[in-house]
């Protein structure tokens, strides 16, 4: 194997790693997980990232993405964890339980930068909108190639509303929703990110992705949309390779690696 990562997910339920093949932008091992602990603190939500690095006995950077607007490794705000992480250097909290340099980055942000470097958006110039729909709406912004970090355009105001509280794939589950009657949410939704943005491109991840077909042909856009590659790994594929662009050497990112069993 060649150069590879460690990429962590840390989400409101679930916390999530596996190893990258970074030449390739696919996992190398199989996705071990742990759950969010609740109340997800910062000392909490840290020692299960610990127990996930330990589970695959890595030495080396480590990449994590987190449900949040992320400067400079701190967290501006939470969504979905616990609202004291708001202040908290990220890196830092998680560096000092796994003893080894993080790299933190929004969730959103870490799936777009793999669906542009391997997936869906590879090779595409202009604005691309990524746009995961699960527990919350979250948006990576793309353009020729490069990430402009931190959009959150889930949160835009649409009918007077917070419009990811509508149009979200837990808002689908949550009012029983058909198909049909959530596509008219994000419909309104892709539109006026539409009129405002003008995309080239939109590519719709998370979970909800790998039943696209039940939605997207429902859609009527200028715009071309499809589903992303990486559904829900795109996050830790992303995660894994912004850490490695850090490291001061290829060596950096090619530790020993022993995945325990279990």
């Amino acid at each position: 194997m060649g150069s590879v990562g460690l990429g962590i997910d840390i989400g409101g339920s679930g916390i999530k790693g596996a190893v990258v093949d970074l030449d390739n932008g696919v996992l190398a091992t199989e996705r071990f997980k742990v759950l969010t602990p609740q109340p997800s603190t910062p000392a909490a939500v840290a020692a299960a990232v610990a127990e996930v690095v330990s589970h695959f006995a890595w030495q080396a950077a480590v990449g994590c993405t987190f449900p949040a607007v992320v400067q400079a490794g701190v967290a501006r705000t939470a969504a979905n964890v616990d609202k004291t992480w708001i202040g908290t250097d990220i890196e830092k909290v998680l560096g000092a339980s796994t003893r080894l340099p993080v790299t933190a980055v929004n969730d959103a942000d870490a799936a777009g930068v793999a669906e542009s470097t391997w997936g869906a958006a590879h090779s595409r110039r202009g604005l691309v909108i990524v746009v995961t729909l699960g527990t919350g709406i979250g948006t990576a912004l793309i353009y020729d190639g490069v990430l402009v970090p931190n959009s959150e355009l889930g949160h835009i105001e649409l009918e007077g509303v917070d419009y990811e509280t509508r149009a979200s794939a837990a808002a689908r589950e949550r009012d029983h929703l058909s198909w049909e009657k959530w596509a008219k949410r994000l419909q309104h939704y892709f539109s006026a990110l539409e009129f405002y943005l003008r995309p080239e491109l939109f590519v719709v991840g998370g979970g909800v992705s790998r039943r696209a077909e039940k939605f997207l042909p429902l859609l009527e856009l200028g715009t071309d949309i499809v589903p992303a590659r990486f559904q829900n790994e795109a996050g830790i594929i992303g995660a894994a390779y912004l850490a490695s662009l850090r490291q001061p050497g290829p060596e950096a990112a090619q530790p020993e690696m022993v995945v325990e069993p279990g």
